[in-house]
Formats: structure tokens, sequence, C-alpha cells
């Protein structure tokens, strides 16, 4: 690396200075490191606590990068409280979800568009909140009032709690973790939204969405934001070859005149690919794409360094987001 870290790490801050809000209240991604010069470090802050990603194929060699973050956090933002080192290839589980570099508390809430959100930054080897998805969940704010909502692979529900925020009629969550779930729960007591414990539902999503089908349930906006890949008992998540299933899988469920959220963060299925698959789908005239939803900056990075292991276009990231207006057969 011919430039430092540290004179990366003030670049970087110098171009999201607007993002911190005099309360500490925000959640935002202070370095990627991926694209702004330095792949093995990415910076995360969430109000008062620093998330410091160690990507180093061998976590040792990050060790003193690492250190380097640290150091610069602590001097040019005096006002965090604690930071977390997660370490993408750690030996053990409590490396993966993180360990405190300084500071013994993390926060365990964030605000963002006057909505709050419970996290829980060391709970698995994500921080519990995607900040690649913040403009969506202002969408939701925005656009779902009255509407009944299915957040499917739900994590810890923060597309849901937009919607309530937002004024949706109705939100049931669905994952698979309980844990996760849990998180939702805390986010709705901060925002003082009712929790209806038959909101929240821990099961697979086969199973949920076979089970609604013969309920005859349907609702006015799916999301469907699966993760990479997994496989259970009852089926395969797998958003390289599998999307136009999982799609399929969700669109009875849909109202006619609703609105499908579908979400791709495959680094590997560039955009056009992504674009192609959509495009197939809305082939029969019962689909149609309305927007795409962009990453924001912060995230993708100012001043990239380099070309994406894939092209995103039309999307500006890999997590590939897009609405979809859905028409019912008659």
């Amino acid at each position: 690396m011919t430039t430092s870290l540290t004179s990366l790490l003030e670049k970087s801050l110098a171009a999201r200075a607007a993002l911190i809000d005099p309360s500490h209240e925000s959640a935002f991604r202070l370095f990627n490191g991926f694209v702004e010069g330095c792949p093995e470090i990415v910076v995360d802050i969430y109000a008062t606590t620093a998330v410091i990603h160690n990507y180093s194929d061998k976590p040792t060699q990050g060790t003193a990068l690492v250190e380097e973050a640290s150091q610069f956090l602590r001097s040019s933002l005096g006002w965090l409280q604690a930071a977390i080192v997660k370490t993408r290839n750690g030996k053990t589980q409590d490396e993966k979800r993180g360990t405190f570099l300084f500071g013994t508390k993390a926060d365990r809430k964030v605000k963002e568009h006057d909505t709050w959100y419970a996290v829980n930054l060391t709970l698995n080897r994500d921080a519990s909140l995607y900040l690649d998805t913040r403009n969506l969940r202002k969408w939701a704010i925005e656009n779902l009032k009255g509407k009944s909502v299915l957040n499917t692979f739900a994590y810890t529900g923060s597309f849901g709690v937009a919607a309530l925020k937002g004024g949706a009629s109705s939100v049931t969550q669905v994952d698979l973790s309980r844990e996760f779930l849990n998180i939702a729960k805390e986010s709705y007591t901060l925002n003082g939204i009712p929790i209806q414990k038959g909101d929240f539902i821990s099961r697979d999503f086969f199973e949920q969405v076979g089970n609604m089908k013969r309920l005859n349930r349907v609702f006015d906006c799916v999301f469907i934001d699966p993760p990479f890949f997994s496989t259970t008992s009852k089926g395969k998540v797998d958003q390289v070859h599998e999307n136009a299933r999982l799609i399929n899988k969700v669109r009875p469920l849909i109202n006619d005149g609703g609105t499908l959220v579908a979400i791709n963060n495959a680094l590997f299925v560039s955009g056009a690919e992504y674009m192609q698959t959509l495009e197939s789908l809305c082939k029969d005239g019962y689909l149609k794409i309305r927007e795409l939803i962009s990453v924001p900056q912060d995230f993708t990075g100012y001043n990239p360094v380099g070309k994406p292991v894939t092209d995103p276009a039309p999307f500006n990231h890999s997590t590939k987001i897009a609405i979809l207006d859905v028409k019912r057969k008659k």
C-alpha cells in the first residue's frame, strides 16, 4: 500500500463529515477499504461505537492496520466511547463476532430518518443493521402508509420497522432466527410500536411461504432479502443461481396492484445479470420494474480506486435493490 491507512482515513472522514450528527446517534460507513485504498479494513460507526472489520486473509497481518485505525479513531473522533474489531477470518466465533479494542460497552441503538433501530454489534459476524439498505428503509417510510407488509428473511426486522414508522397497517416479520427477531422487537419498543406476538414468525422461509399460500394470505408489499447462500431441510437459498425461483415463491402472496421489493447482494452477480433475471420475470406482464434504489455513497465509497469484481450497473453497488409492481392473474 503506497498511501498510509491514516491518510486514507483522514480523507474518508472529510468526505463524510456531514454524516456526523451532533447527538452522535446515527450510523454510517466511515471507510470502505475495498474501494478506498486498503481492502483489508472497513470501518463503520454506530452512534458512539466504531466497528472495524479486519478482512485480511491472515488476520494477524491485519493487526497493525487495525491498531492504526483504532489510534486514528481515538484521536480524530473524541466522542467515540468504544471500538470493536470483527475478524472475518478469525479462529473463534468471538473473534468473528467482535472483541473490544477500547471501551467496554457498545451502543444498543441508532437513529436513522427519525426512526430508532436496536443493534447488537457483537451478536454475529454482521452488526445487526445493514448500512447499505439505508435508502430502502427511507423508501419504506415514505411509500407504505396504510399497506400490509410481509418482510421475509427479516433478520433484525429493519424494513418492517421502517414500514410501521411510515404508517403501514400491519407488518409480518419472518426469519429463521428468533434471536434476530428479538432485536426487531426491541426496535418496536424504541419507537413506541405495539408488539403483537403473531407478527414475528421464527420459521424457515419455504415452510412459512407454503403455509401462507395454503391460508390464502396476501399482502400489499413483500420484501425478499435472502442471504447469499443457505440450505435447510425445507429448501435452498442461492442468490447466484436461484433468484427467479425465490421471487416466484412469494409472488402469490402479493395483492393485485401490490409491490415486490427484491434484493440481491451476491458480489459475483453483475447488475446486468440481475436485470436480465428481473426482465425475464416481467415478460408475462404481471411484474413491472418501477424503480431501482441506490446504495448510499458512504457505503459505496468516495473517489473509488480500481474496478469492482463485477459491474453492478445499472445499480451502483453489488447490493442490487429493485421495486416491482405486481398484477395478479384474474
